[in-house]
Formats: structure tokens, C-alpha cells, sequence
């Protein structure tokens, strides 16, 4: 198999429910699930408290929901890992799930008293200070568990407002807010070490779209591609370009191409996490919709539409909102599906 036309370990099929056995007391919660949405049988969403040894007598199983966010289609999008009640879990368990469970990231999520939620997100191999695609589907897991409506995520990058809504199919769509982007300049040295690890040229890359390092709640430097063919036949280095990223802390690469004013390829790299590619990387949209802003490279406001995953087999649509406001967050917006 060609080493770009994977993601990470099963993400191509629906794996089953998983559960995981950790202590910890029963939480009181209800089962609200969204208006239209069906509701599924209490225990298929919410985790069982059985009597046990550990923990004052309860042992707590950890309900792993899995969606891919950015399609309604089950065999596109990216895949992610929601754990909606992760109180009680420590970072080695989370890391260890994660990396169990085997997608680009799966996202923690401890409610806290005033409604607001504290959320972290791990790859198989590390956590990353923020994560798109595993944000919408939290959100969209959340719609349909307590019902659509605003919700405010604690990550390790800043607050993040989502809000859920339905839409006359029935579908969940969540659009995120980002932390206020930022956009620097890349060393000379460390932009030939990216190209040759990408075994690209500077011949490939589009004049009108500059190489920088972007920042939408994770670092990911934007390298933009004169032609869709060079986008499409991505076959880079992964050691290489693993050592470089963990070394300047970027968490993927967003290669993109332009199609027209507002319509762009994209294609991200991620092998810090352990994963050659991501089939849609939210965080990575966000930081380029402040890449562009700042640049001024589109009309603003403005509203961009983002082509991700399709040369990998998983196609997926990212919507992303540019506030003309310089210190406002970038919108991304997507929709999500339940697979198992």
C-alpha cells in the first residue's frame, strides 16, 4: 500500500464499541438525547457502574464512542475516539487508549459543574494541545446524547466555544471557534529541510501562497502547491519529517493547493502522532483561515470550503469562517457520524 493512501490503524472500517474497565464512582447524569435524533438504549451511551473491589466498592467501564468528523459517510471523514465522562482517568490511561484505539486523536472530556467541559486530545503517540476533527465529533456526541445547543471546551490551547444544531436531514453540524491565530515567519533552514523531506522542490510551491507557520490552537506550517498534481502524489519522508516536527513542536503539515478564490485542496501529515496523513484536520483549517487573513489573502469576511482526504480514499469537507476582526477566533464548521 502506498504509504499516503492510509490513516491510522483501523480507520478504513467501523470497529465495535469498546469499554475499558477503570475506577472510579458513579457520576448522576441524565439521557437527553437531541429532538429528532434517536435515542439508543441508557447503557449503549452511558458508562456502567458495577460493585467491585477498587474504589469503594464500584469499578466504572469507560464507554469509547468512535465518529468520523467532516462527512456523513462512514467510510470518509477522519476518524476519531470520544470519551464523553473521562473523570478520574490519568494521562497514562488516556495515552493508552488512545493509542488503542488507533485513530489520529481521541478526545477526553470531563464536565465540569457550570455545564462547561475540560477537554484533552491524544494521538497514539502524544498529546496535542488541541485537535478539530476530534472537537466536532465531541460536539456532535454530545448533541446527541444531552441535545443540540452552545457548549465551551477547556483545552490546552485556550477556550474553544462549539455550538451543535440539526439541520432539516437530521444531521448534527458543529461549528468551532478557535483561540486567536497567529502566523510567523519559517527559518529558511527549517523550510529546505520540510521540501526535502516532502522531496518536494521549490519549484512546486505557489509564489502567491508564501510558506509560514500557522497557529489556530496547534503550530502547522502552510505549504502551498502551484498544481493539484503535486498535492496529489505525496510520497514524503516520514522519519524525516517526524524529527523535524517534534523538534519545532508542529503537529501537522497543511499542504494545500488553491482552486479558486475560496475553494482549496488540502493534505496533512502527521507523523508525530504516529499517522502518516489525516483524512481532515480542523486545527490545521483554522490556523489557515488566520494564514490567510493575516497574509490578506482573501476578501473578508470570508468563507472558505476545504477538500480533504479524497486522494486517500476518505473524502472529506471542511467549512471554515473568516472574521474580518484580526483578534477573533476562525470558525470551522463539520459534520459527524456515529461508526461504532
Amino acid at each position: 500500500m502506498h504509504p499516503c493512501a492510509r490513516t491510522a490503524p483501523h480507520a478504513s472500517h467501523a470497529p465495535a464499541r469498546d469499554t475499558r474497565t477503570i475506577p472510579g464512582r458513579p457520576r448522576p447524569g441524565t439521557f437527553d438525547p437531541a429532538p429528532g435524533i434517536p435515542a439508543e438504549p441508557l447503557n449503549d451511551h452511558r458508562s456502567k457502574v458495577f460493585d467491585g473491589p477498587r474504589s469503594g466498592g464500584y469499578v466504572r467501564t469507560m464507554d469509547i464512542l468512535r465518529y468520523v468528523a467532516f462527512s456523513t459517510d462512514p467510510h470518509g471523514g477522519n476518524p476519531a475516539g470520544v470519551v464523553l465522562d473521562a473523570a478520574g482517568l490519568d494521562e497514562a490511561t488516556m495515552a493508552a487508549t488512545a493509542a488503542e484505539v488507533g485513530y489520529s486523536e481521541t478526545a477526553f472530556v470531563v464536565p465540569r459543574p457550570d455545564g462547561t467541559l475540560d477537554v484533552r486530545y491524544f494521538s497514539p503517540l502524544a498529546e496535542v494541545p488541541f485537535c478539530g476533527h476530534a472537537t466536532i465529533a465531541t460536539a456532535v456526541a454530545h448533541a446527541q446524547r444531552h441535545g443540540v445547543g452552545d457548549l465551551l471546551l477547556h483545552t490546552q490551547a485556550g477556550p474553544v466555544p462549539v455550538t451543535a444544531s440539526k439541520r432539516p436531514d437530521g444531521a448534527v453540524v458543529a461549528t468551532l471557534v478557535s483561540v486567536t491565530p497567529r502566523t510567523v515567519e519559517i527559518d529558511e533552514a527549517d523550510l529546505a529541510e520540510l521540501l526535502a523531506a516532502l522531496r518536494w522542490d521549490a519549484a512546486d510551491l505557489d509564489p502567491a501562497l508564501p510558506p509560514r507557520v500557522a497557529y489556530g490552537g496547534a503550530w502547522h506550517p502552510v505549504i502551498a502547491a502551484a498544481e493539484r498534481s503535486r498535492l496529489a502524489n505525496l510520497d514524503y519522508d516520514m522519519t524525516a519529517l517526524g524529527d523535524l516536527m517534534a523538534r519545532r513542536g508542529w503537529t501537522t503539515i497543511a499542504l494545500v493547493h488553491r482552486a479558486s478564490d475560496t475553494v482549496f485542496h488540502a493534505r496533512n501529515p502527521f507523523p508525530p502522532g504516529g499517522v502518516v496523513e489525516d483524512p481532515a484536520t480542523g486545527a490545521a483549517a483554522a490556523a489557515f483561515g488566520g494564514y490567510l487573513r493575516e497574509l490578506r489573502h482573501v476578501e473578508l469576511p470570508a468563507v472558505l470550503t476545504i477538500h480533504q482526504g479524497a486522494d486517500m480514499g476518505r473524502p472529506s469537507l471542511l467549512t471554515v469562517g473568516i472574521p474580518a476582526d484580526p483578534s477573533s477566533g476562525i470558525e470551522v464548521t463539520g459534520t459527524a457520524v456515529r461508526i461504532g
